[in-house]
């Protein structure tokens, strides 16, 4: 059975921390690979460059959304929809181990399990813009 009394402080926790990931993930981009080279990587992929423009915002706006609360569980969908394809595009060649050469497909999937279940249940507490009004 679901603990209803700590239910919305558990997607909370959840929600902030998947929050706090993306925007890690998204410093990645930016500071170290650099914007240049993470366009560069998505032309080698065959991918059009703009594409990864596109993702770089939906890691950056996605990610201050579930920290703030803001639509999370509909912000949740993109985010796993991108996971899932870094998995079929990048990782999933490289084996399971994240710690395989290129990073296998462990961490993007668990991470996407994460943000389906956060779909799931809901904006939990504190959320600034919840998606759905509480029920009783």
């Amino acid at each position: 059975m679901i603990k209803t009394s700590t239910a919305p402080y558990a997607a909370l926790l959840l929600r902030v921390s998947l929050g706090i990931m993306f925007l890690a993930h998204v410093a990645l981009k930016v500071f170290v690979f650099t914007v240049p080279g993470f366009v560069g990587f998505f032309g080698s992929l065959g991918l059009p460059p703009i594409l990864a423009y596109l993702v770089i915002a939906l890691e950056f706006f996605g990610g201050v959304a579930l920290i703030l609360g803001i639509y999370a569980p509909w912000v949740a969908l993109p985010l796993a929809a991108e996971m899932l394809g870094t998995i079929v595009l990048v990782h999933g060649a490289n084996g399971w181990l994240f710690t395989n050469k290129g990073g296998g497909w462990e961490y993007p999937a668990f991470w996407t399990v994460g943000l389906v279940a956060l779909y799931l249940l809901g904006d939990g507490a504190m959320a600034l813009k919840p998606a759905q009004k509480v029920r009783s």
